[in-house]
């Protein structure tokens, strides 16, 4: 109940402020197992996506964020789950692996920490660790304007135009042929030029 009213009253909130316009939301499953796979320039991603997402998602963010009074307990009341940044949270990917078992939708970040409006860096291999392991669909998204509107080290947004772009999704399976990190590997750098061709469509 708390994510459905807010989803709807942050919607209202971006439409006004931030113009905010959604592309390829026919894209997004109806139901099933989803991984979401987006690029992060902005603290401001997750509540954008989440905004723009036919579906309700379930989210992987920073462990720091849930050590913050007040804040932790609303995020994780907003389906966010905690996650070390380093990538070696075994933990976080079984709780990950168990959500999408369960038929929900996951919203992850491939590069692992922000980055700068338009540029993306290399995804981390957990990504595609997730996808191959779990088997679920997974569709690409692209935030255009969120970086300019809260860059890191900024405190208050700036009103602007912003852009939340869903793609076709994508299948991983495991091959016989090659390593279980080389997939992995390979398929995190699929994800990211699908994030990629996304950014290019944007105009």
């Amino acid at each position: 109940m708390l994510y459905r009213t807010l989803r709807r009253l942050t919607r209202l909130v971006m439409a006004l402020v931030f113009r905010l316009e959604v592309r390829g939301q026919a894209h997004v499953p109806a139901s099933g197992p989803l991984l979401l796979v987006s690029n992060h320039v902005s603290l401001l991603d997750p509540p954008f996506v989440g905004a723009a997402s036919p579906r309700e998602l379930h989210f992987l963010a920073k462990e720091e964020l849930f050590t913050i009074p007040l804040l932790g307990r609303l995020i994780r009341a907003l389906n966010a789950r905690p996650v070390k940044r380093d990538g070696s949270d075994g933990r976080a990917l079984k709780m990950a692996v168990r959500l999408l078992g369960e038929g929900r939708a996951l919203l992850v970040f491939p590069e692992g920490t922000r980055g700068v409006e338009g540029r993306l860096r290399e995804g981390k291999p957990g990504a595609g660790m997730l996808a191959v392991m779990s088997g679920a669909p997974v569709v690409p998204v692209y935030v255009s304007g969120s970086g300019r509107a809260l860059p890191p080290g900024r405190v208050i947004p700036r009103p602007g135009k912003v852009r939340v772009s869903f793609g076709p999704p994508l299948s991983f399976k495991s091959r016989a042929d090659e390593g279980r990190k080389e997939r992995y590997r390979e398929a995190t750098q699929e994800m990211m030029r699908a994030i990629a061709q996304l950014r290019d469509q944007t105009v």
